[in-house]
């Protein structure tokens, strides 16, 4: 089984990218994050012609979270328990999406950017990342993926100049023990060992040219459980689909399971 993630940056703007992405990789369950939209609002029609169904959550134009797969969408869950809000009123944000397709639990991951660190933002960060990393815990026996953007930069050869992000989120100690935490609890990050680093990125900022100098940063994980890792067979990053007219600022991260 081949599964992926992709922080698409609106489902609406690029669902012909996401239909040719599907079909050039022979993808069964495709994790997406960004969709920026409402679930009635997504242009399915081209996915379930190409077989798939889709379970998704989005509130309006920001956040939005979805799961597409051919091998069947089981047990949707909405957020994990203990998910924490934000806003005012505080209320729980499209940025969590949990189903079981083809026999693996997969979670739609969008963690909170966290702005600044001084930022009340950052500490929502925090609390997000903790929270699902209790909520983790129960699923560690079974075969598991938290994919995702996961705004965390974990190795400081994930970003392209550690002097650049001196002051910004994203690579912080608090922000790093917090994706470590996962690791220690026996999650895998199972892109890695297939994608050595450094200069290996999945998102570069729209600015500055960044894509083309490649001063990017490798924020989006495929983790897996115990069990799960066991069963990779290889994984890549597809640089291309950050190329050319339209495209995201983030690449597409894909991992091959055996049956």
């Amino acid at each position: 089984m081949r599964i992926a993630t992709w922080n698409v940056n609106s489902l609406r703007s690029r669902i012909d990218r996401v239909e040719a992405f599907l079909e050039r990789h022979d993808v069964d369950v495709l994790a997406l994050q960004e969709t920026k939209a409402r679930e009635d609002q997504l242009p399915l029609m081209g996915l379930q012609s190409l077989g798939y169904e889709v379970a998704s959550v989005g509130h309006n134009q920001w956040n939005g979270v979805a799961i597409v797969s051919r091998v069947g969408i089981e047990d949707v869950t909405v957020g994990f328990e203990g998910m924490p809000g934000w806003g005012d009123p505080v209320a729980a944000e499209a940025r969590a999406l949990g189903a079981v397709c083809g026999g693996v639990r997969i979670w739609s991951l969008y963690v909170p950017n966290g702005r600044k660190i001084d930022d009340p933002h950052y500490l929502y960060k925090l609390d997000w990342l903790a929270r699902l990393r209790d909520a983790a815990r129960a699923w560690h026996d079974d075969d598991t993926a938290l994919v995702g953007d996961w705004n965390i930069a974990p190795q400081d050869d994930d970003v392209f100049d550690m002097a650049a992000y001196a002051n910004d989120t994203h690579v912080t100690p608090r922000e790093r023990a917090a994706f470590a935490g996962f690791l220690e609890d026996g999650y895998v990050d199972v892109v890695r060992p297939h994608t050595p680093g450094p200069g290996v990125f999945t998102y570069w900022d729209y600015f500055r040219q960044r894509w083309e100098r490649n001063r990017g940063m490798r924020i989006d994980f495929i983790l897996g459980s115990p069990s799960l890792a066991a069963r990779v067979t290889g994984a890549f990053i597809d640089r291309e689909e950050r190329d050319g007219k339209g495209a995201s600022d983030h690449a597409p991260v894909v991992a091959d399971l055996t049956d």
